[in-house]
């Protein structure tokens, strides 16, 4: 860090298996990503190339490139995943992952019903090429998924090979852990964490108070994902305490009293 503050949490250092800030990259120009990473790469973990973005983006190697002479972990967002499968073509997007050297993957049916089982299968079988990630939640706000249901789901993607599971909110978080208006469901995320140990979820949050809430809730090392690339050393002050919401969150109250 640039200069010395005592009292400041210990951030598990990259790489990290905990505390991980998944940042959701739309479709950043190359020039855009190598800005980005100049000032936010020590603080970013993973690179989720946004739903299908990757399909129409300009230069799409040169940026996969790129982000892997940083050593940056990049995968494909999982709509492009379901695209493949809903059009019959889940070795293709084996083989597309293989060209483009993606070998971080992510399975999820928020935009298509897939068989639970069915789902698993091809975790497992996506192990075999790299890591998986695997969300659970529907991205349609009507399909409200009951708590016993989450935890059941998790354990098994987690069983079948997933590294972490990602828990739904879109890019607007508005729908899976959150009620419409953003608002956690709060009675879901602690009864989600009474099973399923907090390091292997990845929870989406792309809003300020989002963030805050599982910050409290779990500590600096939580792992947050949908960032986005201007949110990020935002996000890392606030993790530490440096931004307003969380400033007295790891003072010694003794210390700095009167």
């Amino acid at each position: 860090m640039n200069f010395n503050l005592s009292q400041i949490p210990d951030r598990k250092s990259k790489p990290r298996q905990s505390g991980i800030t998944m940042v959701m990259d739309k479709g950043l120009s190359l020039e855009e990503a190598r800005n980005f990473l100049s000032v936010a790469g020590p603080h970013v973990d993973i690179v989720k190339l946004g739903f299908g973005t990757s399909f129409v983006t300009p230069n799409l190697r040169e940026k996969l490139e790129f982000y892997r002479s940083h050593e940056m972990p990049i995968y494909f967002g999982g709509t492009l995943f379901e695209a493949f499968l809903i059009r019959n073509q889940f070795e293709d997007y084996i083989s597309m992952c293989r060209d483009y050297g993606v070998s971080w993957m992510e399975v999820s049916d928020g935009s298509i019903t897939i068989p639970h089982a069915e789902k698993c299968g091809y975790i497992e079988k996506l192990t075999k090429h790299g890591i998986v990630l695997s969300e659970v939640g529907s991205k349609d706000a009507a399909h409200i998924i009951p708590p016993y249901k989450w935890i059941e789901l998790m354990k098994a993607e987690l069983s079948a090979g997933s590294s972490y599971v990602i828990a739904e909110a879109r890019e607007a978080g508005n729908v899976g852990i959150y009620r419409g208006s953003g608002e956690v469901r709060e009675g879901l995320v602690q009864e989600i964490l009474t099973q399923i140990p907090a390091e292997k979820i990845i929870w989406e949050a792309p809003q300020k108070a989002q963030q805050l809430y599982f910050i409290e809730l779990i500590g600096c090392n939580v792992n947050l994902g949908n960032i986005a690339p201007s949110e990020v050393i935002p996000l890392e002050a606030m993790r530490i305490g440096l931004r307003g919401d969380t400033f007295m969150l790891y003072l010694d109250k003794k210390e700095n009293a009167g």
